[in-house]
């Protein structure tokens, strides 16, 4: 690709690059470890072609281009299953996290390692005691000279057991200082002595959650991301990625499970069209929206609460696609042992993952429409 970066005729490239490599995942295995390994082989033939760079600044081992390029990159690569949406969105996460508050030499030495595949991280900010209310945090870092102590736990970090690095926040502030304006974050080093991860065995049977536990963990100074008490603006910074061009992909991973059905209810016979018009209506919402949201931020306009509106969506839309199944495909979610019951299952969580939908709803009546805390 040569500029300018006209997302139309990078996605034709994309594509017809894409039909020319073979990235199908091998047949077979269908375990997180696979999905991980997929994910890291993907990343690598994406990076080394060029792919994976576009959108990101050339400081950080980007090849520059419009924000958009990264939301297209996504769309075709989850969409055609090549990677899944879980793994694949904490580049959308995480990279500009780094971008915007490491020093300027860790984040040209860290981004292209994670871009490439060479690497994965993490989000350490939920806890046991506050997950929705994360200015509640007590995972606190202690200055000694050059680096910080840190103690503490986190809950729900995903793909921990297999990151190298942690976006991690902490308390620094004592007792006189605001709880937003005590939290401080690093980028620490998942193999540091003092760190146990533990995954969690969640009811859709796979171990994508875990528990990290930091038991007096050393963490260089030079590894603070911003300054002492930068963390839950960056924390606020992050967020509307989470519910940006990450949910780009997701939603394209959705679609493609929306066509999975309808090609199985057909095979049947057992369903019209109408039958399946909820689920498509609630797909083509949340992809209108989002598309909104992605042109936003293409044209450089921060986001912010309004990017609660869709995560509401998506929860929605997420739940309302799985139960089509439930209702569509009798005893695909209750009696089989396959996809179509794992998905449904994960997707009872999707009013609770990356900020509960009451928590949500809360965020647009009181700054979206301004109607107070009653």
């Amino acid at each position: 690709m040569t500029e300018p970066f006209e997302p139309a005729a990078f996605r034709t490239a994309l594509r017809a690059w894409l039909d020319e490599n073979d990235l199908t995942p091998p047949p077979g295995d269908d375990s997180l470890d696979a999905h991980q390994a997929q994910h890291l082989r993907a990343l690598k033939a994406l990076y080394d072609a060029g792919w994976m760079r576009y959108g990101w600044p050339e400081s950080a081992g980007g090849l520059g281009g419009p924000e958009i390029l990264r939301a297209v990159v996504g769309e075709e690569i989850v969409g055609r299953g090549i990677d899944h949406p879980g793994p694949y969105s904490m580049l959308e996460v995480l990279t500009p996290t780094m971008i915007d508050y490491a020093r300027p030499e860790l984040a040209a030495e860290m981004v292209p390692r994670l871009l490439s595949g060479q690497e994965t991280w993490c989000q350490g900010f939920s806890e046991p005691g506050s997950g929705s209310d994360l200015a509640s945090l007590t995972t606190r870092a202690v200055q000694d000279g050059d680096r910080w102590i840190v103690n503490g736990a986190k809950v729900w970090t995903s793909f921990a057991q297999y990151a190298n690095r942690c976006v991690l926040l902490t308390r620094t502030g004592g007792p006189e200082v605001a709880n937003h304006e005590a939290i401080t974050a690093f980028f620490v080093d998942l193999d540091t002595p003092g760190i146990t991860v533990r995954p969690l065995r969640t009811m859709h049977d796979v171990d994508e959650f875990c528990e990290v536990y930091f038991d007096d963990v050393a963490v260089p100074a030079d590894r603070m991301l911003g300054e002492p008490g930068d963390g839950w603006r960056l924390a606020m910074d992050l967020l509307p990625y989470e519910r940006s061009t990450c949910f780009w992909q997701r939603i394209a991973y959705l679609y493609s499970r929306f066509d999975a059905l309808i090609g199985e209810v057909r095979g049947l016979g057992t369903a019209s069209d109408s039958d399946l018009g909820e689920a498509y209506l609630a797909l083509h919402t949340l992809r209108c929206r989002s598309r909104a949201t992605q042109h936003r931020l293409a044209d450089g306009q921060k986001l912010g609460p309004d990017t609660s509106i869709d995560k509401v969506l998506l929860a929605g839309a997420e739940q309302t696609l799985y139960d089509t199944v439930r209702d569509l495909l009798p005893g695909a979610v209750e009696l089989d042992d396959g996809a179509w019951r794992t998905e449904y299952l994960y997707s009872r969580a999707a009013t609770i993952y990356g900020g509960t939908a009451e928590v949500q709803r809360n965020i647009i009546a009181r700054r979206l429409l301004d109607l107070g805390k009653e």
